[in-house]
């Protein structure tokens, strides 16, 4: 059906949107994400897409043209990292508070200072509620899926919310892996048409954006937000389903490997993943009833379906390769731990932060992790509820 090819998570995010084609992409560079909108610029250049290219100045710019063109009524895309996305902070929550569904890869990357160009999840964990739907890949084929999906989730009539799609930088980005395509027509059938709602170019019907709003109507405005927001996880299942017809491959809120019968299990995101499950599928050989649960949407998160899939562990350890400053735990700790909050039987839950600025994560800090888990449940008995792993003694 597709075309089977050697590729960078880059390099098929940007084959991705070329298949999409979409009406305005406004692009700033920076790394580790520069390489993707070079190759995106390179089919406008080349005449493969019809896109509208605006080169801009700082991300923050290329956020308020994308702004324009959606509410305009374009079909509009960009991409950035670590410092691009912080300054685009501004304009994030106009475009969500539009209901503008802008599409937005984030190649993930450490925060300065100081100054790192490596991968990280800081960025986009850092603006997770900032009113975006986030999808998480494990690999270049997550990547490259995530962004197709991500077109028919966003612009769903019960949605109208942009969507960041996050690979994790270098590893992911600039790594080259096996990738399978999908015919552009199956994705072009797939994602469809471009609806416009609303659009500002309507002139016969003409009509504001973005208002004024006083404490008569401002709470009632954001009570309607996040009720668009509570409905994207059914919207997400049902694209997956629709996904997986076309390829066999499946998505859903998130992934749970070896999880059913577990005792102990690893919440993460990311690329890290895959080295998780090695060494997990090590434990089961060992007789060790060892699972995993990959989170793919961050945002919204699915509280109660991550509950249902961990409360019957016994012990449990959430890695987060981000760490909120000041707020004891971890962003992905303190969402899963909200998730199990309501039980009354649950697992003992602990935070590993890993891999901050690019630092490697081996399987070996994996097997830290499963085989104090292994402890914990064999004793009830919990050395420290978090510490960083993989640090320089």
């Amino acid at each position: 059906m597709g075309q089977i090819v050697a590729v960078t998570g880059n390099e098929a995010v940007a084959y991705a949107l070329k298949q999409v084609d979409p009406d305005v992409c406004a692009a700033y560079p920076i790394t580790p994400q520069t390489d993707l909108m070079q190759r995106f610029s390179s089919f406008i250049s080349n005449g493969l897409v019809k896109t509208e290219l605006i080169l801009v100045e700082s991300e923050h710019s290329a956020m308020s043209a994308c702004v324009g063109a959606s509410a305009a009524g374009g079909r509009v895309i960009t991409a950035t990292s670590s410092q691009g996305l912080a300054l685009m902070w501004e304009i994030l929550f106009i475009a969500s508070g539009l209901r503008l569904p802008i599409i937005m890869p984030v190649v993930n990357r450490a925060l300065s200072a100081p100054l790192n160009i490596h991968g990280d999840h800081s960025d986009a964990v850092g603006a997770r509620d900032s009113g975006w739907i986030q999808l998480w890949s494990e690999n270049a084929q997550e990547a490259y899926d995530n962004t197709i999906q991500a077109f028919r989730i966003g612009e769903h009539l019960n949605v109208r919310l942009p969507v960041m799609i996050c690979l994790d930088g270098f590893i992911i980005s600039h790594s080259i892996e096996r990738v399978e395509y999908i015919d552009d027509n199956v994705v072009k059938d797939f994602v469809g048409e471009f609806k416009q709602v609303n659009p500002l170019l309507d002139i016969k019907n003409p009509k504001s954006y973005g208002p004024l709003i006083l404490p008569d109507y401002y709470m009632e405005f954001r009570k309607a937000s996040d009720e668009v927001m509570s409905g994207v996880p059914k919207v997400v299942i049902e694209i997956g389903k629709e996904f997986e017809k076309i390829t066999d491959r499946k998505y859903g809120l998130f992934e749970e490997y070896r999880l059913d019968d577990a005792e102990i299990g690893i919440i993460i995101m990311g690329s890290a993943s895959g080295t998780t499950k090695d060494v997990i599928d090590e434990y089961r050989e060992k007789g060790i009833k060892a699972g995993l649960l990959k989170i793919r949407l961050y945002r919204p998160f699915p509280y109660y379906e991550v509950g249902e899939a961990l409360k019957h562990l016994k012990a449990a350890c959430v890695l987060d390769r981000a760490d909120a400053w000041g707020g004891s735990y971890g962003q992905l700790f303190l969402d899963v731990a909200t998730s199990l909050y309501t039980y009354s039987h649950k697992p003992i839950l602990i935070n590993k932060i890993y891999g901050l600025g690019g630092r490697d994560y081996l399987p070996q800090h994996a097997v830290i992790v499963l085989d104090e888990l292994y402890e914990i449940a064999k004793t009830q008995k919990v050395r420290v509820y978090k510490e960083y792993i993989g640090v320089r003694e």
